[in-house]
């Protein structure tokens, strides 16, 4: 796996989304209640820490959870809540090991169908239905990785032309769109609860 990625708009960050699977995982664990860019660069910032240059699944799974919690907390904070992603990314890791002998890219590898996969990514510790959609269709727009059906059962994520989510991030031009989509969905979705009222 070697790709251009473009999610942390910061090039050593986005070289490591490029080349390895974990960080892509945890980059997408990370995206929530954050900017997208603060997410992504998470797995860099963690591997810097941790003294290497890539995650190492049975590492992360291993290490003690309190030193673990303070690694990510560290100034600059991997996360607005440091402490509970810390926790999910060694719940992650160790679904990891214990499922796929710790290699991400095994959770993907070999699926049969977008349906397959989807199923595989929705198991993910912390990966709903809606986080898994977007990291299929992350796999399949920026990796390369489509199984037949990737597009059907990546939802609306998987539409080509779409500016929806991190799957559609080629740039900071692509960034400023997907961005105004969520702007305007959020606004829609204000609005609609607003009427209900």
């Amino acid at each position: 796996m070697n790709t251009e990625i473009h999610l942390a708009q910061q090039p050593e960050a986005d070289e490591l989304l490029g080349r390895s699977p974990l960080a892509a995982l945890v980059g997408m664990l990370l995206d929530q209640q954050v900017p997208m860019e603060w997410a992504f660069s998470g797995p860099y910032t963690i591997a810097q820490r941790l003294g290497g240059d890539d995650l190492d699944a049975h590492e992360i799974a291993a290490y003690d959870p309190d030193a673990f919690a303070a690694l990510l907390s560290a100034k600059p904070a991997v996360h607005r809540y440091p402490g509970s992603m810390a926790k999910r990314i060694q719940q992650l890791c160790q679904f990891l090991v214990d499922e796929y002998g710790g290699e991400a890219e095994a959770v993907w590898r070999d699926a049969g169908t977008g349906k397959e996969l989807l199923g595989r990514l929705v198991d993910l510790p912390g990966f709903g239905k809606q986080k898994a959609q977007i990291f299929l269709a992350l796999l399949g727009k920026r990796y390369g990785v489509r199984p037949e059906g990737w597009r059907e059962a990546a939802g609306a994520y998987g539409e080509a032309g779409s500016y929806r989510s991190a799957a559609d991030i080629t740039g900071p031009e692509s960034l400023a769109k997907v961005r105004a989509f969520k702007q305007e969905a959020k606004a829609a979705a204000k609005a609609a609860k607003a009427m209900g009222n």
